[in-house]
């Protein structure tokens, strides 16, 4: 049984796929199998903003940062390394 929050179960899934596909249509809708939640389904534009946001937040390295953010990092760790040294 559908709840207000988009849930249903793996047993609503297989009686109610056509229903439950057009709901994921418009927001994401969680599948729960034995109480817990198992899938998520949601449209491809949510799935591809999502996929476009993750490949924003790649993980660098100081090697591959920019000169210039490296530049601004290099000084805030030297402010605060000189804050520290006062403040014994």
């Amino acid at each position: 049984m559908a709840s207000s929050t988009g849930s249903y179960t793996t047993s609503d899934l297989s009686r109610k796929s056509g229903d439950i596909i057009a709901e994921a249509l418009r927001h994401p809708v969680t599948i729960t199998q034995r109480n817990k939640p198992r899938l998520v389904l949601l449209n491809i534009e949510d799935y591809e903003r999502l996929m476009r946001q993750s490949e924003l937040r790649a993980t660098g390295t100081l090697q591959t940062m920019p000169d210039e953010l490296f530049a601004e990092f290099e000084g805030a760790v030297d402010a605060y390394a000189d804050s520290d040294e006062t403040s014994r």
